[in-house]
This record gives C-alpha cells, sequence and structure tokens, in this order.
C-alpha cells in the first residue's frame, strides 16, 4: 500500500463478538483485505476502482 494502513471491520461481520469476518484497509490508489481472525497472513490488495466494482456487483439489485 501507499500510505499507512488504517484497519477496519466490515460492517457486515454479524451479532456476538464479530471475529469472523474481513477487514479492509483504504490507502491512496489500492484498497487491502485481510481475515480478521489471521491478521499477519496473507493480504489481498486491489485497485480502487476495482474494489468499487466488485463491491457494487455484491450489492443486491432489484429485479424488473
Amino acid at each position: 500500500m501507499d500510505t499507512r494502513d488504517f484497519w477496519r471491520k466490515s460492517s457486515y461481520s454479524g451479532a456476538g463478538d464479530g471475529d469472523s469476518c474481513v477487514e479492509i484497509a483504504n490507502g491512496l490508489t489500492r484498497v487491502a483485505i485481510r481475515d480478521s481472525k489471521t491478521p499477519a497472513r496473507a493480504t489481498l490488495t486491489f485497485p480502487t476502482p476495482t474494489f468499487t466494482t466488485f463491491i457494487e456487483a455484491l450489492k443486491p439489485h432489484p429485479h424488473p
């Protein structure tokens, strides 16, 4: 990442202690994703426009 990481848990972590979720960090040009249960392991990074397109595709869309 080209800036300091600021990790935050997903807003969809669910009820309970919220330890089964992903964390994301926004950089200047990329978004990083990691597993909150094992933050020291692999991190995926995506260009910000690619990540935005991915998230938009996951959102439910109304059927005509």
